[in-house]
């Protein structure tokens, strides 16, 4: 890890020298752009499964059901083929994550990031020129695979190459060009909506230009230091180091701290996977297994993609509710910068905790008045007011989740690994999430029409939940180096435990 600091004995940290360079911006944010692919995917998605165009070409099923779906209104859009559409992108996600994780060790990230541009590239012109649904899924899979290779190393290289004091920022930068991506889909879907016939291939189409972006970019910077230092090649991480730390920073300390972590972890370099589920990584499996289970049972991926889906069930035209989804973007983006730049003044578990409470209070408003008025009268959507609060609401929940879950689950699992199980531990987190991901966008119109406005409820329960578990368990790790992270567990009130066992096994095994 190249991160700014290490912890004195004391457990203090200091800085080892050298600001935010213009080299740690670009590289930094090239990487972080890779966010684009991801967050443009997720929003074009949702508005286009609920335009008419793209109805009666592949589902016209659906499109018949829902002019005739006075019965139940929770149930417009109950079509598992339409769902797949959706999810197959999570579960190529997930598959292409941990071949990602054993390929970055002999290749670096950089690679990885152009890999998983090219497919994403790939994916989004067989998902524009798509003729029936086989078609449409290849490209999906396509997509997911180069959503899971861009994610499973983006993080890491941000966090690899960011300075420790500012390295909670540039972590969330991935999130923020997630939202950002998921803006201009939005917008894209209000204006191609109008377009009858074949505007929704305008929309899916526009995912290449993100993706040509990283493809491009990716031949603009170099691999992480630690990544060149795993590979063997030390002088050009040492390069590597100098230019994002700049020419006049002295690097030797940093640079030493890079080559003895790397060190380390080669004593026990083969079987990453099955080291982390040893007892000495115990703390770090929980939590690196937590994080992503919990981010999917917030709701809010359903909420997120299938937001003009239920801005339709609540009453809304086919434009206002892809304006609805726009608006809730913004909500998010703004909720996003924000923070990245309080995060690394008020830590993790601060904005865990506010955000989780944020989101409870109004997935619980939310389901109060769906049961109050939703399919109330005369069989059909809930008055305008109404479905305007639904709106509100929503929008309270994106910026609950963009201050909090949304960045957060990405910057603690890709700083809490120690390098020898980094890419492994990364690998895991993203896997879980993005199969957790493909689960829950395969049932949850299938959960909104069985469960109603009790689906909320689940989720809202489920956030009480995680947000006590945060408190309680999580470490904060604001302002810790990479190399040195593990002295956060050592000093917590629960874990320190499991790292003393560790600690008396290891030099148990070394007599």
């Amino acid at each position: 890890m190249a991160g700014g600091g290490f912890v004195a004995a004391d457990g203090s940290a200091r800085d080892y020298g050298g600001g935010v360079t213009f080299s740690v911006v670009v590289t930094c944010l090239m990487a972080a752009s890779c966010g684009l692919i991801y967050g443009y995917d997720n929003g074009v998605t949702g508005g286009v499964t609920q335009m008419e165009s793209f109805l009666s070409k592949f589902f016209p099923e659906v499109l018949s059901g829902k002019k005739n779906a006075k019965s139940d209104v929770y149930c417009k859009y109950d079509n598992q083929w339409l769902t797949a559409f959706t999810s197959s992108l999570f579960i190529a996600g997930t598959l292409s994550s941990l071949v990602a994780s054993r390929v970055t060790r002999r290749v670096g990230r950089q690679v990885i990031l152009l890999i998983g541009g090219i497919l994403f590239l790939a994916g989004s012109i067989i998902n524009t020129c798509a003729i029936n649904i086989a078609m449409l899924i290849i490209g999906r899979m396509l997509l997911g695979f180069g959503v899971g290779f861009t994610l499973q190393a983006a993080p890491v290289y941000v966090s690899e190459t960011a300075p420790a004091k500012w390295r909670g920022a540039f972590t969330s930068s991935y999130n923020a060009f997630a939202v950002f991506g998921m803006l201009c889909a939005t917008i894209a879907n209000y204006f191609t909506n109008h377009i009858p016939g074949w505007g929704w291939r305008i929309s899916v189409g526009l995912a290449a230009i993100p993706a040509t972006i990283i493809v491009l970019g990716a031949f603009f910077v170099s691999d992480t230091p630690s990544s060149l230092v795993v590979r063997g090649y030390h002088d050009r991480a040492r390069v590597a180091l100098q230019r994002i730390r700049g020419p006049d920073a002295d690097i030797d300390s940093e640079f030493k701290d890079i080559v003895r972590a790397v060190d380390e972890a080669r004593q026990n370099d083969e079987g990453a996977f099955q080291r982390l589920f040893s007892k000495p990584y115990r703390h770090y499996l929980v939590v690196g297994v937590a994080i992503p289970v919990f981010f999917e049972f917030t709701g809010m991926i359903g909420i997120a993609i299938f937001s003009p889906v239920l801005f339709r069930t609540v009453g809304f035209n086919s434009q206002k509710a892809i304006l609805g989804s726009v608006i809730t973007s913004m909500t998010n983006l703004v909720a996003t910068i924000f923070s990245s730049f309080v995060v690394d003044r008020t830590g993790r578990r601060f904005l865990f905790i506010i955000g989780g409470l944020g989101m409870m209070l109004c997935e619980v408003a939310i389901s109060w008045i769906m049961a109050a008025h939703l399919g109330k009268h005369e069989g059909m959507t809930m008055p305008r007011n109404y479905a305007t609060c639904v709106l509100v609401l929503i929008c309270l929940c994106a910026f609950s989740f963009g201050v909090s879950w949304a960045p957060l689950r990405l910057v603690v699992p890709s700083e809490i690994y120690p390098v020898e199980v980094r890419s492994a531990g990364q690998a895991m987190s993203i896997s879980i999430a993005f199969c957790l991901a493909f689960v829950e966008l395969q049932v949850f119109i299938a959960l909104l029409c069985a469960m109603k406005y009790g689906v909320f409820l689940f989720y809202a329960g489920w956030l009480l939940i995680m947000t006590i578990s945060v408190a309680l368990f999580l470490p904060e790790t604001k302002g810790v180096p990479l190399e040195v992270m593990h002295s956060v567990w050592a000093r917590h009130w629960y874990w320190r435990r499991f790292v003393e066992d560790a600690n008396q096994e290891v030099e148990a095994n070394s007599l």
